[in-house]
């Protein structure tokens, strides 16, 4: 137990596992944050995950969970059906993912005439942004990003939405060791759906497969480039 900057009382550590119910601290100096709830002068988990303490605030990152998308996600999808004027895109979430003609092609298209299959078909994949959520849960993405393209080829590997930072790493080290190690071209979506295509997909899916699995251990990093070195020879 160690005290807050104020009169408040913190029960938990950084990093620590907690589970839903549990209290992590009490005292009304201190906030509730992403994944925790106040419960009269207590904050309590909603969730299973990681503690994350930033100043007076009290944080549970979960280890589980549905994607929940948000304007500016770079994210992964699958073309599911192509209507006259938009395409459906299964985006790994509860929530339905809409790509309307005019955020996908910058040409002028006669929908009378044309069949937009030409320009994305159903099961192809994508890399979009979320341009929008509606209230009732319509995400709209948008091709029109610098890095929004049609993914050729290769394999997806889908892992849950909230481990995508540990895969990314700080500054982008983790993801650029493992494209290094494996000589992988490698895209990873927010909504947990990741792109890899080279010459070792096989490594490369299973360092990023084991980051999932042991994400909260501390070393993890040593631990990947272990992995990366020994089987990438």
């Amino acid at each position: 137990m160690k005290k807050g900057d104020g009169m408040g009382e913190i029960y938990v550590k950084e990093r620590e596992v907690v589970i839903p119910g549990q209290t992590l601290a009490k005292g009304m100096d201190l906030l509730p944050g992403y994944g925790t709830y106040r419960y009269n002068d207590e904050i309590v988990s909603k969730v299973t995950g990681l503690v994350k303490l930033k100043e007076r605030i009290i944080s549970v990152i979960p280890l589980s969970g549905k994607y929940v998308p948000r304007p500016g996600d770079g994210v992964i999808g699958i073309i599911e059906d192509v209507q006259p004027t938009f395409w459906n895109v299964n985006i790994n979430s509860p929530y339905i993912g809409i790509l309307l003609l005019g955020e996908a092609v910058k040409e002028y298209v006669d929908v009378t005439k044309t069949d937009i299959s030409k320009y994305y078909d159903i099961g192809e994949v994508i890399y979009a942004r979320v341009l929008q959520i509606s209230k009732s849960g319509i995400v709209t993405l948008s091709m029109n990003d610098p890095k929004a393209r049609k993914l050729r080829g290769g394999k997806l590997v889908r892992i849950t939405p909230y481990k995508v930072p540990r895969v990314i790493g700080k500054e982008g080290s983790m993801i650029e060791l493992i494209k290094e190690k494996t000589q992988c071209q490698i895209i990873v979506g927010q909504n947990g759906v990741i792109w890899i295509k080279g010459k070792n997909e096989a490594l490369a899916t299973k360092a990023i497969l084991l980051i999932e699995k042991e994400s909260h251990i501390l070393g993890l990093t040593e631990k990947v480039s272990k992995l990366l070195e020994g089987e990438a020879k």
